[in-house]
């Protein structure tokens, strides 16, 4: 039988998150919240955090973060506080060890009785350690391009007429000046 292991390195190198051991996966939440109400979060910042409560702007930047990192099954509206910090490193260009999270909900999900998640990450780490590995076309998951239905729910506000949807100036920090740091 072959035993395969994996490691928070491995993920790291497979995926080509260049992300360090040394960056940090907690992030203060103040920062985080704060910085969504600048991104034009109209949800309340101590309650479930939904997508759909951005400005048009950001949500789709919030709508490909969830979809290709959530560890959820269902309830893709919804964002978790580690979806929270990947996206406000994203914004701010802080440093953040991906590759620890996913590797972290990788090894929970073995232990509990959930479908797999991330199987296109699972898939590349077999390829990558398993040469030759045989291809099967026929159970090959298969990605599709966003419909136009998606993108109609994407431009919607959950209970916000259109006059009342939030304003912004423009995009902030790193999105908006490709010179912006953060200390």
């Amino acid at each position: 039988m072959l035993r395969l292991i994996f490691t928070v390195a491995d993920v790291r190198r497979v995926l080509d998150l260049r992300d360090s051991d040394d960056d940090t996966i907690i992030i203060p939440e103040r920062l985080s919240k704060g910085l969504w109400c600048r991104m034009g979060y109209t949800g309340h910042v101590n309650d479930i955090y939904l997508k759909s409560r951005f400005c048009r702007p950001y949500k789709f930047m919030v709508h490909c973060v969830v979809q290709a990192l959530s560890h959820r099954q269902g309830a893709y509206d919804e964002t978790s506080d580690y979806i929270m910090n990947i996206i406000t490193c994203l914004v701010l260009k802080r440093p953040y060890n991906i590759s620890q999270v996913l590797f972290n909900h990788m090894v929970d999900n073995i232990k509990g009785e959930k479908y797999i998640m991330y199987s296109r990450f699972v898939q590349m780490l077999l390829v990558d350690q398993v040469k030759d590995l045989p291809k099967d076309p026929t159970v090959e998951l298969k990605l599709q391009h966003m419909s136009i239905e998606t993108l109609n729910r994407l431009n919607k506000y959950k209970g916000i007429t259109e006059d009342q949807e939030p304003r912004i100036k423009g995009m902030i920090c790193k999105i908006a000046n490709l010179d912006y740091w953060h200390d």
